[in-house]
């Protein structure tokens, strides 16, 4: 499940250590930049495709993928004993102790081989709570506080590079990216390489993971059951009951009014009104609306990778 992991090394973990001298000796020679900025001096470079900052008193691992420089490639994804592999393949090329590094990046990531092309399943995912959801045209993105969750096409994002595995065939990616303030989103003082090797911990990442999916609104397709109508007003409530599926469900209908309530578009009374008549429309909800076959085979592929973590 792991992906790309960004890590940093300060003086508070090693005492007497120079990461400038660390990077200078220890870097691929050909990528070394050396600099000076704000705060003193700095060095630039790589081990593979992994990239390293280090100034005197703090060493950073900022871009690339660990899992492509440890495995190969970054179609397949780490677990526990890779991650941990990795980690201590990387002590031993910076001769630093990594497995007590800070983690400040950490993606979780899986690829599901889809029946439908990936753009398919993108726009029957509809809203998420507390996120921004930007689609792309070969990716949806929901933008939260700690980092983003993300479905994209993962032999287009590729750009050729395709395993055989994966050739002609429909992946989609779903990833959960930490991305900022990783010790507020896990409730700790820090999170750490070694805590990436913990059963436990791993078990609940992989729960998020799932959580993550389940709380994104579906956009099922809709189809009326007019055995269920008696006149009029179940004709109305299940036009109304029809638009909110459209415009993503139940929350985002009442975050809708309510918005046009602050603008004063409408009053106090009509506001409440309203919310009582999506209420009653929802109730109303079975044998209106329908599960889309994408999602049910999407939810399915997810439940399927998380199986051993309930």
């Amino acid at each position: 499940m792991y992906d790309t992991i960004h890590l940093k090394l300060d003086m508070g973990t090693c005492e007497n250590v120079n990461f400038l001298d660390v990077a200078r000796k220890y870097l691929e020679p050909e990528t070394i930049n050396i600099n000076t900025g704000l705060y003193g001096e700095y060095v630039s470079g790589k081990i593979g495709g992994l990239k390293v900052n280090a100034t005197k008193s703090r060493l950073k691992i900022t871009e690339g993928s660990l899992c492509k420089w440890h495995l190969g490639d970054n179609y397949q994804t780490m677990g526990r004993a890779d991650t941990e592999l990795a980690i201590e393949r990387l002590a031993d090329v910076l001769h630093l102790p990594m497995n007590k590094a800070e983690i400040t990046r950490l993606d979780l990531a899986t690829n599901l081989i889809m029946n439908y092309p990936p753009n398919v399943y993108l726009k029957h995912l509809g809203e998420l709570k507390f996120t921004e959801r930007l689609i792309q045209p070969n990716s949806l993105y929901y933008q939260g506080a700690s980092g983003v969750l993300c479905f994209y096409d993962k032999n287009k994002e590729s750009k050729g590079n395709v395993p055989e595995l994966y050739r002609e065939r429909n992946v989609l990616r779903y990833e959960q990216r930490y991305t900022r303030q990783l010790h507020k989103a896990f409730q700790t003082q820090a999170v750490t390489a070694e805590m990436l090797f913990n059963e436990a911990f791993y078990i609940g990442l992989v729960k998020r993971w799932r959580e993550a999916y389940e709380q994104v609104q579906k956009v099922n397709d809709i189809r009326l059951n007019f055995r269920a109508m008696k006149g009029v007003k179940e004709l109305k409530q299940m036009g109304l009951r029809c638009l909110i599926t459209e415009v993503g469900g139940q929350t985002e209908m009442l975050s809708l009014i309510k918005e046009a309530q602050q603008r004063g578009e409408i009053d106090r009374k009509q506001a409440l009104d309203m919310k009582k008549a999506i209420l009653e429309a929802v109730s109303l909800e079975e044998g209106i609306v329908v599960p889309n076959d994408a999602i049910t085979e999407l939810t399915k592929k997810i439940r399927e990778a998380t199986k051993y973590y309930r």
